[in-house]
């Protein structure tokens, strides 16, 4: 199994940007693809964004699209969301989650970190 950690998260006000960042430890070599979900207060956990660690084209939650950007560094076992245009909307606790059984199934998770956007 892997282990991630996210970072980057903060307080922005609307219109500002971010990136977090997500380092990915442990068997690296079993990671298919790494994800971004997010979840507001009393809200359900959404998919935001999800990129293969192989390559490919990445996917996005029409909420975000045209906004965030998810990339990945496999020299730095990391991965990224740049967040640009940010709405009190976008307020959340973002993981990071990876996948390693190729199937879309993402099963190791981070612990969190916090975006706050203000109006």
């Amino acid at each position: 199994q892997v282990q991630l950690v996210e970072s980057g998260g903060g307080l922005v006000q609307a219109g500002g940007s971010l990136r977090l960042s997500c380092a990915i430890s442990g068997r690296t070599f079993k990671v298919y693809a790494m994800g971004w979900f997010r979840q507001a207060p009393g809200k359900e956990r959404e998919f935001v964004a999800a990129v293969s660690w192989i390559g490919g084209r990445p996917f996005y939650a029409s909420s975000v699209k045209g906004r965030f950007t998810i990339y990945r560094d496999n020299t730095k076992n990391t991965g990224y969301l740049q967040m640009n245009s940010l709405e009190p909307e976008d307020t959340a606790v973002y993981y990071c989650a990876a996948d390693e059984s190729g199937t879309a199934d993402f099963g190791s998770w981070g612990q969190g970190t916090q975006v706050t956007v203000s109006s």
